[in-house]
């Protein structure tokens, strides 16, 4: 196995030879900027303590193991492809940001059912013009960092890319074209006369659609299970990320960290370019 170690700053010498010490590596390999492999790794207790502690993120992967190996992406919207949950922004537009956002958080952590907190949200929205939802997207969805140079490798590869989301139909179908994605699914607004009605169409987008999505697009395309990668940050992921051979937490709460394959908790979407490497 190889050790991947990399951060949002440059790494001090002393952290990579203690942590090629705890892990008995061979070598020593800069594969960018802030980011190290060293290779023929041990697995070590401390070494996941250390890293946190150090703001270092880390991964062990298989010697060999590459993008090329893939041939789809499923990746959450909401706090993962973009920095901002759409909801609470556009709750915000009808000042009960802080109302919707507690209700985000609780269903993120896994602590009430999705479904019905995305009803309770939604409900909360009734009467809000249709155009606060242009509004959140044209001024305030913004990529996560790194997210450019990412897809950049993904789409270098041939690796399809599946934006499922348990969030709006209305930004997962703007980001399709602009960011040249495959495939999207997720949930639509009710609008009325230019108003938002309070309610969802059809039957709630929530972690088991995300699953079955991707296992969906993962027949279609005729790939194996241990061919996708997932990536999400919250409790309605982990159904989807059962479903794929490598997982990623994106800056995720403890219960999708403790579950996935990998979690990157400091550095950026591109941190699965080092992981994987080209």
């Amino acid at each position: 196995m190889n050790l991947v170690i990399q951060a949002t700053h440059s790494i001090a010498a002393v952290h990579l030879i203690h942590l090629a010490g705890l892990a008995q590596a061979k070598q020593r390999e800069q594969i960018a900027e802030y980011a190290y492999r060293l290779t023929e790794a041990q697995a070590h207790p401390d070494i996941a303590r250390y890293c946190f502690e150090h703001q270092l993120d880390y991964g062990f992967v298989p010697r060999g193991r590459s993008l090329k190996d893939f041939g789809l992406l499923v990746t959450d919207m909401d706090s993962t492809l973009i920095t901002i949950e759409c909801i609470d922004e556009i709750a915000d537009m009808q000042g009960l940001k802080p109302q919707v956002a507690a209700i985000t958080e609780s269903a993120m952590r896994g602590e009430i059912d999705f479904a019905e907190s995305l009803r309770r949200r939604v409900a909360l929205l009734e009467g809000l013009d249709e155009s606060a939802l242009q509004r959140v997207y044209d001024e305030r969805l913004r990529l996560s960092p790194g997210a450019e140079t990412m897809l950049e490798a993904l789409h270098a590869q041939g690796i399809k890319i599946l934006l499922v989301s348990g969030g709006f139909l209305f930004f997962t179908e703007r980001l399709k074209p602009r960011l040249g994605l495959d495939f999207t699914h997720a949930n639509t607004l009710e609008i009325v006369g230019g108003k938002l009605t309070g309610k969802v169409l059809g039957k709630i987008f929530d972690a088991q659609g995300k699953a079955d999505w991707l296992v969906k697009i993962r027949a279609e395309l005729g790939l194996k299970p241990e061919q996708v990668i997932a990536m999400g940050d919250g409790a309605n992921d982990l159904k989807m990320m059962a479903q794929a051979g490598v997982s990623i937490a994106y800056h995720a709460k403890p219960v999708v960290r403790e579950q996935a394959s990998y979690a990157l908790n400091f550095v950026g979407l591109d941190g699965l370019v080092n992981l994987l490497g080209q």
